[in-house]
């Protein structure tokens, strides 16, 4: 972008990736004004195969690699672990999530890394860590979700479910990304590297922290759909003419409003049955009960305007198509090989700035095969 130095121009990440962890991961770093050299099999990142909706290439593929440079390489040969070493000669970071060892047995262990590029920055992103008895087991996005125990809290009361998207994947970029800045932080200071390793394991067990302590405390989670463990009234509701609408009564100050203004009976407020959150959630059905009838006896806009009225959190329960029309969207566009694709902006919003992004690199078939490692 013309006269605004982006935070990472000068870094330089070399990126040997697949999927959507790891490439999440330096897809930010590329945003940010790193240069990015991601190493491929000749066949490509198998994420390129995974559909074919954005012109006709792999929605991941498109979302997760602008503004990359792509590269093949075969590392199980002289000349490609020669190629590599050259590239790492010039890089800042060294992104991988390679199966656990493989860069070890290709020649670039951890103290090679540390002796020949002391100021490198290494990533390796993997599904349960370095050590322990399922360390060298493969792991993906839905496999965590369900080995972590994420899939019990998600879903209705009648069967555990996936989460929509690659939460997963996900969050574990979305660390790496934190992790490969304090680094770049730290060595601005100490001009030394660091080895850091995620995995998907534990970035979801981290982010599980408040169901497993409920657990541990002797109120284990239940799936409840639509509506919040903890918290009451906090779910949908539907009007009269059919729209669906989602509340979050966050306080007994906002119950005490829904009741006066939207409910229509102030002494619901101080009710000892729901005067207090506890009460509330101990007394959900009755709770749900008092506020699906009004809800019930309103048309959508008129409850939105009430509920509005109240000075109470609420959205429309909305699709993909929802999404697509919204008014909140903001939207990038970056080319492909098969032309411009438009989706959803990173959620950063810098004053005074207008982030450009780079292109979806197409594939260079002409280097040999990754195949073995």
């Amino acid at each position: 972008m013309a006269g605004v130095q982006l935070p990472l121009a000068g870094i330089t990440v070399v990126a040997i990736e697949q999927a959507v962890a790891a490439p999440f991961a330096s897809s930010r770093l590329a945003d940010a004004g790193a240069r990015v050299i991601k190493v491929e099999r000749p066949e490509g990142d198998f994420a390129r195969g995974y559909d074919d909706v954005a012109a006709g290439l792999s929605s991941y593929f498109v979302w997760l690699n602008r503004g990359k440079e792509s590269v093949t390489l075969d590392l199980t040969k002289p000349e490609g672990k020669a190629a590599l070493a050259a590239l790492l000669g010039d890089a800042d970071v060294l992104i991988q999530n390679l199966k656990p060892g493989a860069l070890d047995r290709l020649g670039f262990d951890r103290g090679r890394l540390s002796r020949d590029f002391p100021r490198l920055i290494t990533l390796s992103v993997s599904g349960y860590g370095e050590g322990g008895p399922m360390a060298s087991r493969k792991a993906y996005d839905l496999l965590i979700q369900a080995e972590s125990g994420l899939c019990s809290v998600t879903g209705g009361p009648e069967s555990a479910a996936r989460v929509g998207i690659s939460i997963v994947d996900i969050a574990t970029g979305a660390t790496a990304y934190a992790a490969i800045l304090e680094a770049l932080i730290r060595r601005g200071i100490t001009g030394k590297g660091a080895d850091i390793g995620v995995s998907m394991f534990d970035v979801m067990a981290d982010w599980l922290t408040v169901p497993l302590l409920n657990h541990e405390g002797g109120k284990s989670p239940r799936r409840i759909g639509l509506a919040h463990p903890s918290i009451a009234p906090y779910g949908v509701f539907s009007t009269k003419d059919g729209k669906q609408i989602l509340i979050s009564v966050q306080s007994d100050r906002e119950w005490r409003n829904l009741a006066q203004v939207f409910l229509g009976d102030a002494a619901l407020g101080t009710d000892p049955r729901f005067a207090t959150n506890l009460a509330r959630v101990r007394n959900r059905a009755e709770t749900d009960a008092v506020v699906a009838a009004a809800f019930a006896a309103r048309t959508g806009d008129a409850a939105l305007a009430d509920i509005e009225a109240a000075d109470v959190a609420f959205a429309s329960v909305n699709d993909m198509e929802g999404l697509s029309r919204h008014p909140h969207l903001r939207r990038i566009t970056v080319d492909t090989p098969n032309g411009p694709v438009s989706y959803p902006a990173p959620g950063p919003v810098f004053a005074g700035e207008e982030r450009l992004y780079g292109a979806v690199p197409p594939l260079n078939r002409e280097t040999a095969s990754m195949e073995n490692v």
